[in-house]
């Protein structure tokens, strides 16, 4: 991939207006009767940029799209909590009203991406995880404006692109999650790439009906069985010897009363299963502890529910302990690791699942592709 045009280039910005795309896709939750921030990760993550800009003497506009509000006004999907955030943590910097209440911003309309940089003088995009998406604010403004990518954005795609130019070995990659149909292409791409691909969560369930194994109530994919058995007979991809779940019906997520049971190699009918069992991870942990180079996408299992977690943080501590590098995408993955307290313990974690995982099985973005086929690049 050709390099994404820098805005250091740019030099003063002595009276110039910039419009930064952002993703403040943030949570928020009601403290004293007023929706407040409840995580601002993402927010903090761009006041480097935003200070940067400022200190060159620019006006700073952002821009984000916050939920679904599906090209309507909705009250509830305002930014407004978003920008009393922003204004606490960087004074000056100003937050366009929710991308999405507008129809064209999904549907990628022309002229609305046009009056989103009316009045600007340059565009920066510093919205990795939603450049995997066609969208107006991210396709339309490189067309129109001298545009750059952000520095968190540069970071991200290097980091994830250069698992494949230069990976220390062995290389293992995990991939987990509920289905298979999302995270075969990852699949595909990685076990041609990497040492060993370790494959977990309820997307496991279809590979292990290949092997002639019963799964009970499991979830299942029988359009993707002969991709599945395509993929194993390469001989680098590892999937659970055993699992745990429960019996049918039994409510699960949140926790509850109801004992977990270990299945070994086969769920029976009545049971469905729901995390990695013990020997799955003993032999996953083992892969992970031999690794140079370490790339985790998704769960391996409903790991929001304690007691069906054993197997998710089993591979999160042992991802932290390791000295490989570590790279880790997806909000699942990074929730998990959040909430063992890990977070600090890995490499370089991605603020964006969909995106990471696209570029990493395509190489590719139409919002990297956008700014790097913009006709102000010099």
């Amino acid at each position: 991939m050709d390099a994404l045009p820098s805005y250091e280039r740019w030099g003063d910005l002595t009276g110039k207006r910039v419009l930064v795309r952002v993703d403040f896709n943030t949570p928020v939750a009601e403290v004293n009767g007023e929706l407040k921030v409840t995580d601002d990760f993402r927010i903090r993550s761009t006041i480097p940029l935003f200070e940067d800009l400022l200190r060159r003497g620019a006006t700073v506009v952002a821009c984000t799209h916050f939920g679904r509000p599906k090209g309507q006004v909705v009250a509830k999907y305002s930014v407004a909590p978003v920008r009393a955030r922003l204004g606490e943590l960087c004074p000056g910097v100003e937050l366009m009203e929710n991308l999405r209440f507008n129809p064209g911003e999904e549907s990628d309309d022309p002229a609305f991406g046009a009056s989103l940089v009316e009045g600007f003088d340059y565009y920066i995009n510093e919205a990795f995880s939603a450049s995997h998406r066609a969208h107006a604010s991210i396709m339309i403004p490189p067309q129109l404006l001298p545009s750059a990518a952000g520095p968190n954005l540069q970071r991200e795609v290097t980091t994830i692109l250069s698992l494949f130019t230069s990976p220390e070995r062995p290389f293992v990659a995990i991939v987990g999650g509920a289905k298979v149909a999302d995270k075969l292409g990852i699949v595909r791409v990685l076990s041609e790439k990497a040492d060993t691909v370790i494959v977990g969560g309820g997307m496991a369930y279809t590979f292990e009906v290949t092997q002639g194994r019963t799964i009970g109530s499991s979830l299942f994919d029988g359009t993707h069985l002969e991709d599945c058995a395509t993929l194993l007979k390469g001989g680098n991809v590892l999937i659970p010897e055993d699992s745990r779940g429960l019996k049918d019906g039994q409510p699960f997520g949140d926790g509850g009363q109801d004992e977990v049971i270990d299945f070994g190699a086969n769920v029976p009918d009545g049971f469905v299963g729901l995390d990695i069992g013990t020997k799955a991870t003993a032999t996953f942990c083992a892969a992970i502890a031999q690794a140079k180079t370490i790339l985790w996408n998704g769960p391996m299992g409903v790991f929001e529910d304690p007691r069906l977690s054993a197997g998710t943080e089993a591979v999160a501590r042992a991802v932290a302990a390791s000295s490989a590098v570590s790279v880790i995408g997806g909000g699942d993955s990074v929730a998990a690791l959040q909430s063992y307290g890990l977070e600090d313990q890995v490499s370089f974690v991605s603020t964006g699942g969909g995106a990471s995982l696209e570029l990493v099985e395509l190489g590719d973005l139409p919002g990297l592709k956008a700014l790097r086929e913009s006709p102000f690049n010099e």
